[in-house]
């Protein structure tokens, strides 16, 4: 370590416990606001929480970094780590029986015993521990690996100090499943990230696949995998778009609530090397949405694909081996045995070909499908995310995405204190062109799945995935052919980027409001965008679907005062017609008619005939339009509303506070904002379709906007405005469960605390000074 930031380190230490006896016993506390920690560890870190409970870790190296970094993370979230570690390990079985699920939203809550046997296979091929250990760039880099290991020392640190019996959560408080980590199996967590929207969504199918001699021959069809419909809103906008010539972003990630793939607000130090802060997704130990002293950046999950099937012919008289180009080859078998937790154990055997794993559809005979997985190899994607928070301006961040090529499955927005507004889709994906999907998609069942899948001929190495020059590693595309765009106006994405596709309503939303932004015509003051401006337009709820249909709805039920439901009651729905004349179109808390909409729409837009005016390519941010008043699907889906409301007793102008809310704060809380569905920017989804519950409340709030953040970057430094919907903690004692999932149901944000100087200046500033050897 070079002597400067020897010294720095040293002077900022001896600033944060000024006039403090620091000694070696475990725990000294010497004021109300500063907290040494003394052991015998190698590593030393500042804390400082500011107010919501936000840590900002103080380092001399990534090592110490790191170790910070776990540590105040086990504060908080001890007990979700140990889950995500429970799940990498494969030992859910073991601990909550094989039947129950893995919570985890983003795999699409798999049973217990399909993620322990997928999890298994994994850990016992030995995959993760080549692939993150490969020398960088393709595995971590020096740098990611002293963070990672930091981390595993600063939780078990945690977790020796305080003991598995005392945990302040009672979620694991005593638990048998909780227990110190280890490196690798944070490197599994990290790995399984990766995995997301490919083989992790498919862990049912991998765990489940037998051979045709005894399989029931399921039918050649898959799930959905992306089961969240996880996306985002992501917008940057340039200096001709901004009122004072800066670059400004807007971080609007759409993530689960619960579990695993929440985010945790942090801020990373090593003065003279690294100044991060953002949002960091459970178990990582990087950032991957934020900003520094000169950028910021954002993601959005892109709509390329991460995988392929492959249709494997087999060979005659053994469902086991398949042919390449003529010549047999025989799939590998991977025994698996799971505990239970009755002392049992269960076995599968898994087996995989040159593609990947095979799956449990179409395995007949003379036929089999695997899956192979773009980020299959993939051990760079912390590499990539630590080097943007270290680029100082939008080319050295794109040169740090060309490097490491390692981003799993989402579009990037950026900008920085140029003004320049950047988007690209480096994600990681196949590289399978055009003419040679054309080529070997090749099967009338390949044929049926296109363009949603691409089921190539595994039967030939002519179907193997392409080589380019530039990629860092062979299969994917490389950077020269992926999509960017550098503007000094706005670039944007919620994640519709299929050519020639309907765009979803919160795509045609979202232009909306940016261009009424830029033109100054939405009612929020001079024309471009200020952090201001940019705040109220994402908290204005505008519901899409019913600024385009509602007065056809209207229209309908004024010209038929009754309609018949689908279980064929006649329903008066003239109260209705009111209630939605006097709506004010928005998902306030407020807003009376938005729960009748929300039950209407849910239903109508099951009507195929639901428009009267088409998708027109030509046309994608104004078709479809205008509501088929003549389609008996949306009479029925109005009446069936208006007949549910009726049964449950809940006024057809009932407020949306009624019945939208969440628990995350331990009591009912409403929160404004709608679905996808319906078309809100700021989405909030809840479960069971937007149906409403025999209790007149939709179901608990389980998805949407997550880590929120607006950044101005100026050449006289950034000013950012964030809210974490859910909070920094999941421990129902903390005093950050909920804390600030009560300012986002009031549409507050939280002043982003980012200089010294403002992180010292916070009246509610804690510190602890983790001292080691």
């Amino acid at each position: 370590m070079p002597l400067a930031w020897k010294l720095a380190w040293a002077a900022t230490v001896i600033a944060a416990t000024a006039g403090l006896a620091v000694t070696a016993s475990a725990s000294t506390t010497t004021n109300s606001t500063t907290t040494v920690l003394g052991s015998s560890d190698r590593y030393s870190a500042v804390i400082r929480r500011t107010e919501f409970g936000i840590p900002h870790i103080l380092a001399s190296d990534f090592g110490d970094l790191g170790y910070g970094y776990g540590y105040a993370f086990a504060q908080d979230n001890l007990c979700s780590l140990a889950d995500l570690v429970v799940t990498a390990d494969g030992q859910r079985s073991q601990f909550f029986g094989p039947d129950g699920k893995d919570d985890n939203p983003l795999d699409g809550n798999v049973s217990n015993l399909d993620s322990d046997v997928y999890h298994r296979w994994e850990n016992n091929s030995g995959i993760v521990r080549r692939t993150l250990g490969q020398p960088a760039p393709l595995g971590m880099t020096p740098q990611v690996h002293q963070i990672l290991n930091g981390y595993v020392a600063g939780v078990n640190r945690y977790l020796a100090t305080t003991g598995v019996a005392n945990l302040l959560d009672p979620t694991c408080r005593a638990m048998p499943w909780v227990h110190p980590i280890t490196a690798v199996e944070m490197e599994r967590i990290i790995y399984n990230v990766n995995q997301f929207d490919a083989l992790d969504d498919v862990q049912p199918q991998i765990a489940e696949a037998v051979p045709a001699a005894v399989a029931a021959n399921k039918p050649l069809a898959l799930p959905n995998l992306n089961p969240t419909d996880a996306g985002s809103n992501g917008i940057a906008v340039g200096r001709t778009g901004t009122q004072h010539g800066d670059g400004i972003l807007l971080a609007n990630p759409h993530f689960p609530w619960q579990n695993a793939g929440r985010f945790y607000q942090v801020q990373f130090t090593i003065p003279g090397t690294l100044n991060v802060t953002g949002g960091s997704l459970f178990g990582t130990p990087v950032i991957e949405i934020g900003h520094n002293q000169n950028v910021a950046w954002t993601h959005t999950v892109s709509t390329a694909q991460r995988f392929t099937l492959y249709q494997l012919k087999l060979v005659p008289g053994d469902p086991t081996s398949y042919l390449v180009d003529g010549k047999p080859e025989k799939m590998v078998p991977h025994t698996v045995t799971v505990p239970q937790n009755d002392g049992t154990t269960v076995t599968r055997t898994i087996y995989t070909s040159r593609y990947g794993p095979l799956l449990n559809i179409g395995w007949t005979a003379t036929s089999a499908i695997a899956i192979r997985g773009a980020s299959a190899d993939n051990g760079r994607s912390a590499n990539e995310w630590l080097a943007m928070g270290e680029a100082n301006s939008i080319s050295a961040l794109r040169a740090a995405q060309n490097r490491y090529q390692g981003i799993p499955f989402t579009n990037t927005i950026a900008t920085d204190d140029t003004g320049t507004a950047f988007f690209a889709d480096n994600s990681v994906v196949p590289n399978v062109t055009d003419a040679e999907a054309a080529r070997c998609v090749d099967s009338p069942e390949g044929q049926a799945m296109l363009p949603d899948i691409y089921l190539l001929d595994g039967s030939t190495s002519g179907c193997a995935w392409g080589d380019s020059p530039d990629a860092i590693t062979p299969g994917i595309f490389g950077p020269s052919t992926n999509p960017t765009l550098t503007r000094t106006d706005f670039v944007t994405n919620s994640n519709d980027s299929t050519v020639d596709t309907e765009r979803s309503p919160r795509t045609r939303l979202g232009i909306q409001l940016i261009d009424g932004r830029l033109a100054g015509t939405d009612g929020l003051g001079a024309p471009k965008f200020s952090v201001s401006a940019m705040q109220r337009m994402e908290f204005g709820e505008q519901n899409f679907s019913a600024e385009v249909t509602r007065d056809d709805a209207v229209a309908l039920c004024r010209a038929n005062p009754t309609l018949t439901a689908t279980d064929g009651t006649t329903v008066d729905v003239r109260s209705a017609c009111a209630a939605l004349a006097a709506w004010n179109l928005r998902d306030d808390l407020t807003s009376q008619g938005a729960v009748l909409w929300r039950q209407f729409w849910a239903n109508a837009i099951q009507a195929p005939d639901l428009w009267q005016v088409p998708f027109d390519a030509a046309h994608p941010l104004t078709t479809p339009n205008t509501l088929n008043t003549a389609s008996a699907g949306v009479s029925q889906a109005l009446a069936d509303a208006v007949e549910r409301l009726n049964a449950l007793h809940v006024p057809v102008n009932a407020p949306l506070s009624a019945a939208q809310v969440t628990d995350v704060t331990g009591t009912p809380l409403a929160v404004p904002g709608c679905g996808d569905l319906e078309g809100c920017y700021s989405v909030v989804d809840s479960q069971d379709d937007s149906q409403l519950h025999d209790n007149g409340q939709f179901g608990p709030i389980v998805f949407g906007s997550s880590f929120m953040m607006v950044a101005d970057m100026s050449k006289q430094g950034p000013t950012a405005r964030t809210i974490l919907t859910y909070s920094e903690s999941a421990n129902p004692n903390s005093p950050h469960h909920g804390d600030q999932t009560k300012l986002f149901a009031k549409k507050q944000w939280v002043t982003d605390r980012f200089s010294a100087h403002d992180i010292a200046a916070d009246p509610q500033l804690t510190t602890t000074v983790l001292s080691g050897r």
